[in-house]
């Protein structure tokens, strides 16, 4: 009752703060790791990354060459969902949130050095890194545990959300989806609606995971 109690807690803040300045950085943290996806997902295919880029306005795009164009088209949305799966569940089922800031904060200045191509990307990334890994060492676990629910609750959140507007309520636009749907065959609805089922069942099975079992982190942390 506890897990369930802090888990429709921290739902509730992000519902609430939704429309808010105070989540604009979230945003655009999941929108970093929406294109971040693609790029991972290229190199992972065999191809490579020209220009990786995240804007102001919550919108981003990546520039590829080579690789396996439908995996780089599906690991937008799917990979936003599984950034905020990873980081929720590590944060619940672990004592080292300061290990895991650690590595999200390095992992997250790697990418941006690597492959941004643009101002605004270089300092969101440098900016976003860098707090995670001063957040990391000179704030208690318990500071960073809730940090890390927050941004993978947020990411989880974000997807089926991010994919409906891009997909469904505005299906006339080039979402992944859409192109998707000119590659493959389809249209931009189906893309959308799959994307959106996986995300829904995805988001499911990790709160069933993340409450079938006592929590290893609850507070007080020492």
């Amino acid at each position: 009752m506890k897990q369930l109690s802090y888990l429709m807690l921290l739902l509730g803040l992000i519902m609430i703060g939704w429309d808010y300045p105070m989540l604009y950085p979230l945003k655009l943290l999941v929108v970093f790791f929406h294109e971040s996806s693609h790029a991972l997902a290229t190199l992972l295919t065999g191809g490579s990354v020209k220009e990786l880029i995240i804007n102001k306005d919550q919108g981003g795009h990546v520039i590829s060459q080579g690789g396996n164009r439908f995996i780089i088209l599906s690991a937008g949305y799917i990979g936003s969902l599984l950034w905020g799966v990873v980081i929720y569940l590590a944060s619940v089922k672990s004592r080292y949130d300061k290990a895991i800031m650690t590595v999200l904060g390095i992992s997250i200045i790697i990418i941006t050095v690597v492959l941004s191509r643009s101002l605004f990307s270089w300092l969101f990334g440098l900016l976003t890194g860098g707090a995670m890994l001063l957040m990391a060492k000179y704030l208690a676990e318990q500071y960073n545990d809730f940090a890390l629910r927050v941004i993978g609750l947020t990411s989880m959140m974000y997807a089926p959300l991010d994919i409906y507007s891009d997909t469904i309520s505005r299906s006339h636009l080039p979402s992944d989806a859409y192109l998707l749907a000119d590659y493959i065959g389809g249209t931009t609805l189906l893309w959308g609606g799959l994307w959106i089922i996986i995300s829904v069942v995805v988001i499911f099975y990790c709160f069933n995971m993340s409450l079938i079992k006592p929590l290893l982190n609850d507070f007080p942390k020492k």
